[in-house]
């Protein structure tokens, strides 16, 4: 499996240019493009680096890569970042390295962003293979959690006894909705949740998607970014 990462993130490291501002993601498959990014800056290219993570700023760091925080760049012409699932639309659930929060807003704020993924993470329906991770405040977040399942889900608190904290002083729920049929109504109902910061559906954000599998790697494009 960690071949088919590799091969998937030196793929899409190919679509970096010198001289460009780039979103750095978080998790397993995003390592190897940070791994090869870095291997670019020591080749000469001039980039620099807004990274979604703790984790992956010290990783960029320690492989000489430039950093810039997103208030100190104009704008990110490309992120490379991975997924826990990907829909036939492009639409991703992402956060199960906890980063959601930050990779979306890199992400948005991103000219295109570059999904890396083994064949694993594809899906015919979101939902269906991993639970979505929904970052939430921890001021009385077990009343957000009530409101949460209220929506169709089983909401589990990362880490129990012990609470996984985010970047940003968050906790996380990881929500099992055994399949999700309307993503679109979904991020509107979570959003509309006071508590709710953010949710892993990643919709209309992904412009490619690189993947590895057996016989290779494939590279799909969002129909309307042809």
């Amino acid at each position: 499996m960690s071949v088919k990462k590799r091969r998937a993130a030196q793929k899409a490291v190919e679509f970096v240019e010198d001289g460009m501002t780039l979103g750095l993601g978080t998790g397993s498959t995003t390592k190897y493009a940070v791994e090869e990014i870095g291997k670019l800056v020591q080749k000469g290219y001039h980039l620099v680096g807004v990274p979604t993570s703790l984790e992956t700023e010290r990783q960029a760091r320690s492989l000489g890569i430039p950093l810039a925080t997103l208030d100190e760049v104009k704008e990110l012409d490309l992120t490379i970042d991975g997924a826990d699932e990907v829909d036939p639309q492009f639409r991703l659930i992402k956060g199960l390295g906890g980063a959601l929060l930050r990779e979306k807003i890199v992400a948005y704020h991103s000219r295109q962003e570059i999904i890396i993924v083994d064949e694993s993470k594809i899906v015919e329906q979101l939902g269906t293979r991993v639970p979505l991770p929904v970052e939430v405040a921890t001021f009385s977040h077990g009343r957000t959690k009530d409101a949460i399942e209220e929506l169709g889900c089983t909401a589990t608190l990362r880490g129990g006894a012990t609470p996984f904290v985010t970047d940003n002083s968050n906790y996380i729920y990881d929500c099992k909705f055994g399949g999700i049929e309307d993503p679109k109504r979904l991020e509107g109902e979570l959003d509309a949740i006071p508590g709710v910061v953010e949710s892993g559906l990643f919709l209309d954000l992904a412009s490619l998607v690189v993947i590895g599998t057996d016989k290779g790697i494939e590279v799909k494009r969002r129909a309307q970014d042809c």
